[in-house]
């Protein structure tokens, strides 16, 4: 008797030993859901961080910004790799509602959660008021691969100065033209 119970004990002891090792090794489907959640709301690669600086014409230069045209800044908010600590000079300044967005890109592939930002003159038919979180609605901004005519999700809606800025990344040393859009907010003076 006493042999045998010693063999289930040590049987016991292996099954729990790969129980637990299985369980440590595979992450839970909530950490799956947050990395993925992550990357998509941080993947910008396929963003086009440069542009034509073409504006709409109905966007209207702000009368008194906080970061003139010429000016510049340091950039404390970054959406993509190189960003954030970058010298910015102001291409433009512009009163407008920005807009974080989610969608479903219209060439395939991930969500795109919380993208900063899209500007009210880049919706269709969106009319003269402010949409409101939680609207879809349809943009023709083309800062991202699959992004334009794609249909949209009203994240977040702010009131704000927006800027077109020129910047040299600070991760690959890539001079990015024209760049729409970053809000007053994540922009700091030059010390």
């Amino acid at each position: 008797m006493k042999l045998q119970s010693k063999w289930h004990a040590g049987l016991l002891t292996v099954v729990a030993a790969l129980a637990l090792s299985a369980c440590s090794e595979e992450p839970s489907e909530t950490n799956k859901e947050n990395t993925t959640e992550q990357k998509t709301e941080m993947d910008h690669s396929t963003m086009n961080h440069s542009s034509s600086g073409d504006v709409p014409e109905t966007l209207k230069n702000a009368e008194n910004p906080m970061f003139p045209v010429g000016s510049t800044a340091i950039i404390t908010d970054g959406h993509m790799d190189g960003m954030k600590g970058a010298e910015a000079t102001i291409v433009g300044a512009y009163d407008t509602t920005a807009y974080m967005i989610s969608y479903e890109p219209t060439t395939g592939g991930d969500r795109v959660e919380k993208h900063k930002w899209v500007i009210h003159e880049e919706l269709i038919d969106a009319g003269d008021v402010p949409v409101t979180p939680g609207t879809e609605v349809k943009t023709d901004a083309s800062h991202m691969e699959g992004m334009e005519n794609a249909k949209v999700v009203i994240d977040e809606a702010i009131q704000t100065t927006v800027y077109m800025i020129d910047y040299v990344s600070t991760t690959d040393g890539e001079a990015v033209k024209n760049h729409q859009w970053v809000t007053e907010s994540e922009l700091a003076p030059v010390k």
